[in-house]
């Protein structure tokens, strides 16, 4: 506690810096691990959460710093910015603004207009040209009668319409097979009757009884293998440049 006391005088000493560049900064969440991985360099990366771990992608290494999600831990790495969902480390994040640290709340895109807005306003935190930003992927001329595409999840729970994922199908040209709002348990009579022209599996690759729907005979047999298709499951968990590689393959898809 002593040492916890002593660390918090020298930081709280210091004064913050707030228009040059951040050269210690601490993410709090997973997403914004993910967007410090993809633009910040990494001499500016203090600590990413434990999260990163808990949910590894491949092009993300357990060679980058990270905190263990305590207050001590992070007052001892002296961060000057401190960044964060809007939903995520909400008590940790109240204490660090109380103790003068800079914290950063990036509430994450609701819609494909505002993904290069949340891009560019974390460009701008770190200190890069928003010219980095990743340019949004043109929506594809949709057809007089446009393939219905089914975005399966764990569960047999399906994505359908006013989503964000739903926004992603548009933008690449496919009709959403589901046409009611929200997140809807499937019907396997239903698809076996009227089935989609392709099913997207947007859920780990493991063995679970979570996903025991999807290997269901009757809906293998309702959609052939060639239509079912597959992504990276982590580009959907978070809004980001990603996003428009994920507009990019369905584009391809259909092309």
């Amino acid at each position: 506690m002593k040492r916890f006391i002593i660390l918090l005088c020298a930081v709280l000493a210091t004064p913050a810096a707030y228009s040059q560049a951040p050269a210690r900064i601490v993410s709090l969440d997973l997403c914004t691990d993910w967007m410090l991985a993809r633009y910040a360099d990494r001499t500016q990366v203090a600590a990413l959460s434990p999260m990163h771990r808990q949910y590894p992608v491949a092009w993300l290494d357990n060679s980058w710093p990270a905190h263990d999600a305590t207050l001590e831990r992070i007052v001892e790495l002296r961060p000057d910015l401190v960044i964060t969902g809007q939903y995520n480390a909400l008590q940790l994040r109240s204490r660090l603004q109380t103790l003068g640290f800079r914290v950063e709340i990036l509430p994450l895109p609701t819609s494909l207009d505002t993904v290069t807005q949340y891009e560019e306003r974390f460009l701008s935190l770190l200190g890069k040209p928003l010219s980095l930003a990743s340019p949004p992927r043109a929506a594809m001329k949709t057809q007089a009668e446009p393939k219905r595409l089914l975005l399966l999840g764990a569960n047999g729970i399906g994505t359908g319409r006013g989503t964000f994922e739903d926004a992603i199908l548009e933008r690449a040209g496919w009709a959403n097979y589901l046409r009611d709002d929200g997140y809807l348990r499937l019907d396997l009579e239903r698809i076996a009757t009227d089935p989609p022209d392709a099913i997207l599996w947007a859920a780990p690759r493991s063995k679970a009884l979570a996903n025991r729907f999807a290997e269901h005979p009757v809906l293998r047999q309702a959609v052939p293998r060639e239509h079912w298709l597959s992504t990276d499951y982590w580009r959907w968990q978070c809004p980001g440049p990603w996003t428009w590689e994920l507009v990019g393959q369905l584009q391809r898809w259909l092309q």
